[in-house]
């Protein structure tokens, strides 16, 4: 299997929900602008959502792949699926109460990520409405990371990668189609939520049940804590839980701060981050999901040197796509954020404001891509405690920094801290795999770091001259807007991989086949 093409295939299905998340964005910024319902959204979605990221993706699914994979690989199909089985059953116990308590402390809950809008009861209420109705998504999605880590072990990544698109299509819908019909209108993005949530479960059982692994949960709750290996996931879960909350938590936090600012940085944050998570998705959890599985498989056949050049091998594909993307936003900033919501309600002040997070949040993307590459080196070790240390540093490191910034740039204080301390995690997570000897880089790095450089100075020369000043994209119409920004991606990917190619760098060199 050629790692190089399934990344591929993922990112492509990864490109095709980010493009529809925004015109989800555009959707949504075009009906409801940026003001008091959009920030009630967004932070009753960012709680479910923040659990999904913690629970699901996070902590789960790293404790619970490299178990598989070595069960897959040393063990009867039979312990295989009993596994599955005993692992959803506790799973989907722990979910019911989690969602169950979730919707009777929604105030609590809001009360803790927002205390700044109680000083307005009705924004409060209404936040505290919209996360009774979300909250149930961390109960689907959480299963569907069950499904995709059982998809992604057996490398059937695509379905798992498809599966965001329904999310988007079910807010574009409840946007375009039902807002008018409800009272407050944004209940509908809330309902979105809870749709999309259903719609991605629904679509990986037919997989499940063609590979004869779809889970046949029990009630028996002591016969399911008896498999050793749930109990060597739920270990593992616990460390890994501490590890991946951290930038969640840390996001959270800057919600607390940001609801003390003007209205609208909560959104701000918020459009800004949607831009980062593009090439962050496309590639940090693309990478991130398809080395995992051949780490454990690397792991499991104790084979160090193909465990070290996958390493090297993912590490050199992030430099040599996130760095440009940075760059890319930080210049890109205003045809983008213009181009893509500067429509209806949201204004030139929003547009101005979002730059300032977005170029802030541009700071720390490689960072924060290379933090998806790197952790996975532990957890398919499992190896989950040195991850945490870290991530509880680079968690004290965020709020130090937020306390510095915040007086000084405001909403996008908050974004620069996030950002510089992804870049402290991953630098840490690096020196880690050193120091074990987990992680030998291969020969040619100094060579790769000079010839990367001079295709970013040179597609960063073509951008800045090709982009125009600020004032033409706020003045300009949709369709020019739209001409213009296509014209501009288009040059600097042409500009970029041109010098690359001149440099020397090929396609062949960076196909790597998966452990087997």
């Amino acid at each position: 299997m050629n790692l190089l093409r399934v990344l591929a295939t993922v990112s492509g299905m990864t490109l095709l929900s980010r493009i529809l998340g925004f015109v989800r964005d555009f959707v949504i910024a075009r009906t409801f602008g940026a003001g008091l319902a959009t920030d009630a959204f967004f932070v009753a979605f960012k709680l479910p959502n923040l659990l999904r990221r913690m629970f699901a993706e996070g902590a789960f699914s790293q404790a619970f792949v490299p178990i598989l994979g070595e069960y897959k690989n040393q063990r009867s199909i039979e312990d295989t699926r009993t596994l599955i089985d005993h692992v959803t059953s506790l799973l989907s116990l722990a979910l019911f109460a989690i969602t169950a308590l979730g919707i009777i402390g929604a105030p609590l809950l809001v009360w803790i990520s927002a205390p700044g809008f109680e000083a307005e009861a009705s924004k409060f209420e209404l936040t505290v409405t919209l996360t009774r109705i979300t909250f149930p998504y961390i109960l689907f999605m959480s299963l569907v990371a069950l499904a995709g880590g059982v998809l992604n072990t057996w490398s059937r990544f695509a379905l798992p990668a498809f599966t965001p698109v329904l999310l988007n299509l079910s807010f574009i819908a409840m946007a375009l189609l039902a807002a008018p019909y409800f009272d407050p209108p944004v209940l509908a993005l809330a309902w979105a939520v809870f749709i999309g949530g259903v719609l991605q479960l629904l679509i990986q059982l037919p997989a499940l049940k063609r590979l004869a692994l779809l889970p046949r949960p029990t009630l028996n709750v002591r016969a399911a804590w008896a498999n050793p290996g749930v109990r060597r996931v739920a270990t593992l879960m616990l460390p890994a839980l501490l590890g991946v909350s951290v930038s969640q938590i840390s996001l959270l936090i800057n919600t607390v701060f940001a609801s003390f600012l003007q209205s609208g940085s909560v959104s701000w944050l918020y459009y800004a981050d949607r831009l980062m998570e593009f090439p962050s998705g496309m590639l940090g959890a693309a990478l991130g999901t398809i080395l995992l599985p051949s780490l454990s498989r690397a792991f499991a056949r104790e084979d160090q040197a193909d465990y070290s050049r996958l390493l090297d091998w993912g590490l050199r594909l992030c430099f040599l796509l996130a760095a440009p993307a940075a760059l890319a936003l930080a210049l890109l900033a205003v045809p983008l954020i213009s181009t893509l919501f500067f429509h209806g309600a949201f204004t030139a002040t929003d547009v101005s404001q979002t730059r300032l997070a977005l170029m802030a949040y541009a700071v720390g993307l490689t960072g924060l891509i290379l933090v998806k590459v790197l952790a996975p080196g532990f957890y398919a070790r499992q190896n989950i405690r040195t991850p945490v240390k870290i991530a509880l540093i680079s968690l004290a490191a965020t709020q130090l920094m937020n306390l510095a910034f915040i007086g000084w740039i405001a909403h996008a204080g908050l974004a620069l801290s996030i950002g510089l301390a992804a870049c402290l995690n991953a630098g840490l997570l690096y020196r880690g795999l050193r120091r074990s000897g987990i992680y030998q880089p291969q020969a040619g790095w100094l060579g790769f770091y000079l010839r990367l450089g001079v295709a970013l100075a040179a597609m960063g020369a073509a951008l800045w001259f090709a982009s125009g000043p600020d004032a033409y994209w706020l003045t300009t119409g949709l369709g020019q807007r739209i001409l213009h920004l296509s014209a501009l991606v288009g040059l600097g990917g042409a500009v970029y991989f041109a010098t690359l190619w001149l440099c020397g760098f090929r396609l062949r060199d960076f196909r790597r086949q998966a452990a087997t």
